[in-house]
């Protein structure tokens, strides 16, 4: 063997023994008529010593080493006289008596450290050279012990892990899918999947109660730093199962995770919110609890003042931005320049100041008097040195732009810490959304979300306004204003499966072609049953402090989607295309 050791295991009780160690010259330096050598693998870093008087071949070889060789290392275990306390190795040392190159590397286009001079651009081309950065191996590490701990939990859950295939129908609703064109049928295609969404509820209709899979799902969408257009869920399903059942099993996973891989212990039980509610008070259906300033809805109280902005609004809103009221007229004429930006979409922003005396400063100063000030912080819950924002506009975009600035100065002040989490559940969502583009109504989730049960009045009803009121027997996690996971009761009836086709505004036909399958199935007898997919990737960057999941994945897109180390995606030969029967028309 190359290694009787890794670089990350030997101590103080190894003193004396004979080793030998396989790695990566981290660096060299000279001190005196010493040669020091930082070895690197995947477990850690073991400094290496040649003395002075070693013999000369010996030496010969080491002065020859540049950064990236890939060396084999023999010696004897020794204290350090000079230790370092932050490495794990840092008491020991290898007394060498001799090294073997292995393999040399030229020089790398960026220093393998843990702070780097490389930009992304350039660690993405050689992602292989970046992996060996400690960053990335805490996180794929990170990454594999979440996912054990997954597969753990589940397993002593009773849940089966079986496979579904890659290789489906194209059934688009909402991404658009990835596309495979067949070779032995011409002018046919294969989709990638979105989700395991129906193999799943025709396991349970087979009979396995309990299914998992740590699965790849493929969106063609937009990206961002939380988004991959190839992406893992933790997919699960159960079977006779209410949504109580649901949230306690995967509750229950989280706090495990929590527990197992962070030592953290979190809420028991973890709260719940109403969408409504998430709306309402935070303008976001991800709503981050980690802190205050809640959303307050103050349209009946400051009507009837005689300033048209609130007099004609539909909805009036508000939050108290903690201790802003000593920014000054420039610094609030920036807020309303934000707060007007397309990405936000406010028409502009009343601000009230309430001054540590106690005294107020607003721009609706000549409208209120004192009094009617006051009353309107009472209202919104502002202490003394707080600046009141208001928004107005239609209830719902207001809300959502009240929560976007709400999220803006939690990040400016700080409360938005990576170290604090505050897990919760929003549940009661709204069954359907209307497309006034196409005129039709939407489901919110997908189209196998079960609707409340209480609520099926509403969902048989021809009536718009009571289709308005069907609400999802439907749960989102959250974590820190990020969505972890999601899931629903399914429908399994075969019934009330057609009447969501109708609804969504697809004939019969429509629907037999897409989902034929799975309605033929729920004629054979469909247990109820529901589940819940995380985003694993979302997990881990959260539990590992990061707002990107490129880290926690060893080989990412960018923002284009391409992989830029191996130059993906890219143009096929014609004899290819010959075979697929393709031809490729020009974009102009």
């Amino acid at each position: 063997m190359y290694r009787t050791n890794t670089c990350g295991e030997l101590r103080l009780s190894n003193v004396g023994q004979q080793v030998t160690l396989a790695g990566w010259v981290q660096r060299t330096r000279k001190l005196g008529g010493m040669t020091f050598i930082d070895l690197r693998d995947r477990y850690g870093i073991t400094q290496l010593v040649v003395k002075a008087d070693a013999p000369e071949a010996l030496i010969q070889t080491v002065n020859s080493l540049g950064r990236e060789y890939v060396i084999q290392a023999k010696g004897k275990v020794a204290e350090r006289e000079s230790k370092n306390p932050k490495m794990d190795t840092g008491e020991i040392e290898i007394l060498l008596d001799e090294v073997n190159i292995l393999n040399k590397s030229i020089t790398p286009p960026f220093t393998i450290e843990d702070k780097t001079d490389g930009g992304d651009d350039i660690r993405a081309r050689y992602r292989y050279l970046d992996l060996r950065r400690n960053p990335l191996k805490k996180a794929l590490m990170l990454r594999h012990r979440i996912t054990q701990e997954t597969r753990k939990y589940l397993d002593e859950h009773d849940f089966m892990e079986i496979e579904t295939p890659y290789l489906i129908k194209s059934t688009p609703e909402g991404a658009r899918d990835f596309v495979v064109p067949s070779r032995m049928n011409p002018g046919e295609f294969y989709a990638l999947p979105q989700s395991p969404q129906t193999f799943k509820q025709i396991l349970m209709v087979a009979g396995y109660d309990r299914y998992f899979q740590i699965v790849r799902c493929f969106r063609d969408e937009d990206l961002r730093a939380d988004r991959q257009p190839e992406f893992t869920q933790i997919d699960c399903e159960m079977s006779f199962v209410e949504q109580e059942d649901v949230l306690n099993m995967f509750e229950g996973m989280m706090r495990t995770l929590f527990k197992k891989v962070l030592g953290i212990d979190i809420p028991n039980p973890i709260p719940r919110m109403s969408w409504f509610d998430a709306m309402d008070y935070y303008g976001s259906d991800k709503p981050d609890i980690r802190y205050g300033m809640k959303i307050h809805e103050i349209t009946d109280l400051v009507k009837g003042h005689g300033f048209s902005v609130f007099d004609e609004a539909p909805y009036v809103g508000a939050i108290a931005i903690d201790g802003c009221a000593s920014y000054s007229r420039k610094q609030i004429d920036e807020l309303t320049e934000w707060v007007k930006r397309p990405q936000v979409g406010a028409k502009g922003l009343v601000y009230i100041k309430v001054n540590e005396d106690g005294s107020f400063k607003s721009s609706i100063d000549k409208f209120f008097s004192p009094v009617e000030v006051a009353s309107i912080a009472k209202a919104v819950e502002a202490k003394k040195g707080d600046l009141i924002g208001i928004i107005v506009g239609d209830k719902r975009k207001a809300e959502v732009q009240l929560g976007t600035l709400r999220i803006e100065m939690g990040n400016r002040l700080g409360l938005r810490k990576s170290d604090v989490f505050a897990p919760l559940w929003v549940v009661d969502f709204p069954l359907f959304e209307w497309n006034e583009e196409e005129n039709r109504w939407n489901a919110v989730h997908h189209p196998f979300t079960a609707p409340k049960p209480e609520h099926l009045k509403y969902y048989y009803s021809d009536k718009k306004e009571d289709i308005a009121k069907v609400c999802a027997n439907a749960y989102d996690f959250v974590l820190n204003g990020t969505e972890l996971g999601g899931g629903s009761i399914r429908i399994h009836d075969h019934d009330v499966q057609e009447r969501m086709f109708e609804i969504i505004g697809l004939t019969h036909e429509e629907a037999e072609y897409k989902f034929g399958f799975l309605m033929n199935a729920f004629k054979f007898g469909a247990p109820p049953h529901g589940g819940l997919a995380f985003g694993l990737d979302r997990v881990c960057a959260l539990f590992g402090g990061s707002d990107t999941i490129r880290d926690y994945i060893a080989f990412p897109k960018n923002n284009q989607g391409r992989d830029v180390m191996i130059d993906s995606p890219s143009k096929i030969d014609q004899s290819q295309l010959d075979e697929l029967k393709l031809n490729i028309r020009e974009n102009k």
